[in-house]
């Protein structure tokens, strides 16, 4: 079945749209060219800013006019992720989708890629209402942005002036029956750690250490479910290698995206021949310990060692400084929420590691409902990595979004979702970082709510969208339209 005839046809058929369109974060020309396009081929005022985001609007139907405007929100590009053995193109290729049964409900997943339905779902939906003829509803604006995944380019880049609504409905939510109110902030961490190389020591073997097999997902949303971290396993993996056999570090990377938990890293050693022996079973034993730790959330740990080739070596114990780093770096929930049951306050992913031609680099996100936690988790951040010798320095602050819980727009969603669904929406905040903070900043005056389809495991290979919270979260979004305040 192609997912473009699923229920709501109206919605997933422009979802199945933006699947044929290369549309990875920072490379969206493509997607922009697509919208522009058809919002222009619809008769929708369709405007493009100077950074890229795309803004249409549609006048309110018949009798209408003097209700509030609605701007339907959420940001075009998706997060390129993949499994190993998938050959793929980001820039170049569609996504390939299926539909498949799990616990008798249909959910639309990838081939072996991340889905985009965050938050192409999001997009889709609004597009629906843009072109829908048979719609009840006041002043609509939509907004798409640029680059959310990766640093909130477009929600920055949004000049102040441009938008003309009163209500901003963020589309970006993945848990259908929840409205959310507030976010976290977020802080980019990043370290060089300059190293040189030398010859490959007399009497030393080289050996490739491989950590895969994990599930990975969302940095914020799923930040508390306790799942392996590639980087973190494998410097406990190496610790004892470099530390006590006299090994040394050749190479590492792991992991590719800030907000993606990394599932695999892949490091080579050099270790005198006589030590590789006591190399393989301390492997085994580090990884019989994980596997022990992280089962039952994350059962598919592999830690693989295969004999290798290497020239040359990291000179000194530079190597051996940046492991112990990499041990020390602050990892996963920090501190749950005092104010609100079950939410992670403040955590850090230790997403990228890569050695390349005489540096080393990390690449961290830390989250925060609290800005002074989310500074101080920083300074634990910068002194594991300063005490190595490391040059620390951070970006892409943002702040996160303030819950109000007397917001108009969110009395109106409530009551409409109990009179629909016959029960309460649970109101929410989320570990994550959606563009709400941001515009909420530019726009003050903007009442906002986020809500969405439900998705699981969104940024990795096995993200999927539930089929039958797309048509709930349609028939919600369309009410919520037909019953927007009056002015």
């Amino acid at each position: 079945m192609t997912i473009a005839k699923l229920n709501p046809e109206r919605v997933w058929k422009n979802f199945y749209a933006l699947t044929q369109v290369p549309r990875p974060s920072k490379k969206e020309g493509k997607i922009i060219a697509f919208m522009e396009k058809w919002g222009k081929d619809h008769g929708i005022e369709t405007y493009k800013d100077e950074i890229g985001n795309i803004i249409m609007r549609k006048p309110a139907t018949k009798g209408m006019e003097n209700r509030k405007g609605i701007l339907l929100q959420g940001h075009l590009d998706m997060v390129p992720q993949k499994n190993n053995d998938k050959v793929h193109n980001f820039e170049k290729d569609p996504i390939e989708t299926k539909v498949v049964k799990i616990d008798g409900e249909d959910w639309v997943c990838a081939n072996g890629t991340t889905l985009g339905a965050d938050n192409g779902l999001g997009v889709a939906i609004a597009m629906a209402v843009l072109e829908a003829k048979d719609l009840v509803h006041g002043p609509i604006e939509a907004l798409f942005t640029i680059d959310e995944e990766t640093g909130m380019t477009g929600a920055f880049g949004l000049k102040p002036g441009l938008l003309k609504s009163d209500i901003l409905i963020n589309l970006d939510s993945e848990a259908e029956g929840e409205l959310y109110v507030g976010c976290a902030g977020g802080l980019d961490g990043n370290v060089e750690l300059k190293y040189k190389e030398e010859p490959l020591p007399k009497g030393f073997a080289a050996y490739q250490i491989t950590v895969k097999g994990l599930c990975g997902g969302h940095s914020g949303m799923e930040i508390n479910l306790g799942r392996g971290n590639a980087n973190k396993i494998m410097a406990r993996t190496l610790l004892p290698v470099l530390r006590d056999l006299k090994a040394k570090l050749v190479s590492i990377e792991g992991g590719t995206l800030r907000n993606a938990i990394p599932r695999e890293c892949v490091a080579v050693i050099a270790i005198p021949k006589e030590n590789v022996a006591k190399m393989k079973e301390c492997v085994k034993t580090t990884f019989t310990a994980v596997k022990n730790e992280i089962g039952s959330v994350d059962g598919g740990l592999q830690i693989l060692v295969d004999e290798t080739k290497a020239k040359s070596v990291m000179k000194g114990n530079v190597g051996l400084k940046f492991v112990k780093a990499l041990c020390c770096c602050p990892n996963g929930v920090e501190r749950m929420s005092a104010d609100v049951e079950g939410l992670v306050e403040t955590s850090n992913n230790l997403a990228v590691v890569k050695s390349e031609k005489g540096l080393l680099t990390v690449r961290c996100l830390m989250r925060s409902s609290v800005d002074t936690a989310k500074f101080a988790l920083s300074q634990d951040f910068a002194c594991a990595f300063e005490l190595a010798g490391a040059k620390v320095y951070f970006t892409g602050a943002y702040s996160g979004w303030k819950p109000n819980m007397n917001s108009a727009i969110l009395k109106e969603m409530k009551d409409i979702y109990k009179k629909m669904y016959k029960k309460e929406p649970a109101i929410m905040a989320i570990h994550a970082g959606l563009e709400c903070g941001v515009l909420g900043s530019k726009y003050p005056n903007l009442d906002m709510v986020s809500c969405g389809p439900t998705l699981k495991s969104p940024h990795s290979p096995d993200e999927r969208a539930h089929v039958a919270s797309v048509a709930k979260v349609w028939d919600f979004i369309v009410e919520v339209l037909k019953n927007a305040p009056k002015k």
